[in-house]
């Protein structure tokens, strides 16, 4: 039975003392989620935010954090770092309540027609309505199946890199053929403040999925011996006598086996989007994307929205501009259900002084 198959109680229960009852919650961080909170606060809906990472940002943080955007409309070229401190400081005035490190455990209709929404960490909201802006779901990176290595992940083994000053002076094998493993081959190679001891470039073939003019770089760096690059892939280690990751044998497409002795070791082979459990939750999907209407982009579930990469519909496009649109009228759906018995009505920030006044800005005198 689908969520809103449950009927109606004639009288809704008690709520239970650890409930946090709230207009909406905002499943996601990311840019999307993060300007959801902005348009819903222009409507006065106050929202509560669930993130599976430790910090706001989400794929801004994870995958480009320091890489330029230039498609933020009126913002010639910021980072993603950049783009989630701008975010985070524009919904200030709201007041959003941010629950991080835990994802949605459990999603359920109550008699009321009201969202109980549950977390890993044992956080429990009563919601009017709930917004999904989960991007394509939580990523998790792709590992490099060699048996026993896993042992080294956050000590020699990294699949992100998060501080890249602590690969500075070391023997570094950056292991991908796509853009990630191109990016930090070149950073890493060109750095004057971060440059490891030596970088060496592993990849199955000689094609990459990469920038060309990226590829054309790191091969101009290795006829300069700045790095290397070597065709084949890492099928086994060995350790040294303190247990230490201490070289790579690396098979090539001759079939030789060659050892390669490093002291870190970055693999980027992407990175899987999972849906995890919002996939149990009901919703119409649609190649593992949640369906939506283009008016509201309100789920099949009457009260659920969803905004950003993880929706589909005719002529969708996967642009960080897109989900900001989508923000904006998934707010309006939700008055319907916040505010039941009341017309709203569309204010421009720059005229309205009740909008001044949520945001605490002073209204402008034109003359």
């Amino acid at each position: 039975m689908d969520m809103h198959d449950i009927p109606a109680a004639p009288q809704a229960p008690a709520i239970p003392a650890d409930v946090i009852e709230t207009d909406a919650v905002i499943v996601g961080a990311g840019p999307v989620g993060l300007f959801q909170v902005f348009e819903l606060g222009l409507l006065e809906i106050k929202a509560h935010v669930i993130d599976t990472l430790p910090h706001p940002g989400g794929q801004c943080i994870e995958l480009y954090p320091d890489k330029p955007i230039y498609d933020i409309p009126a913002v010639p070229v910021c980072t993603g770092q950049e783009l989630t401190a701008n975010l985070l400081k524009q919904i200030e005035p709201f007041g959003a309540t941010f629950h991080l490190g835990q994802e949605v455990s459990a999603v359920e209709r109550q008699p009321d027609g009201r969202f109980l929404v549950e977390t890993t960490k044992g956080i429990r909201l009563l919601s009017k309505t709930v917004f999904i802006a989960a991007g394509v779901g939580s990523f998790q990176p792709r590992s490099l199946k060699v048996d026993g290595l896993d042992k080294f992940e956050g000590s020699q083994l990294f699949y992100r890199v998060r501080n890249p000053a602590q690969f500075a002076e070391k023997n570094l094998v950056i292991v991908g053929g796509g853009d990630s493993a191109l990016d930090w081959a070149l950073h890493f190679a060109q750095s004057e403040t971060q440059r490891p001891e030596s970088v060496t470039l592993i990849h199955r073939r000689d094609g990459f999925r990469a920038a060309p003019a990226s590829v054309a770089q790191m091969h101009a760096l290795c006829e300069q011996h700045e790095m290397q690059f070597l065709v084949g892939q890492i099928t086994g280690y060995e350790e040294n006598v303190q247990g230490l990751l201490h070289t790579v044998k690396v098979t090539g497409n001759d079939g030789i086996t060659r050892r390669l002795p490093l002291d870190m070791l970055l693999v980027f082979f992407g990175l899987s989007p999972k849906l995890g459990p919002i996939a149990e939750w009901g919703l119409a999907l649609e190649r593992k994307q949640i369906a939506v209407d283009t008016e509201k982009f309100e789920s099949s579930i009457p009260g659920i929205f969803a905004v950003g990469d993880i929706n589909t519909y005719p002529g969708k496009k996967k642009l960080i501009l897109s989900g900001f649109h989508e923000a904006a009228l998934a707010a309006f759906g939700a008055t319907q259900y916040v505010f039941p018995e009341k017309k709203v009505h569309l204010q421009y920030t720059t005229t309205s002084p009740k909008l001044h006044k949520v945001l605490g800005v002073e209204t402008p005198v034109f003359d």
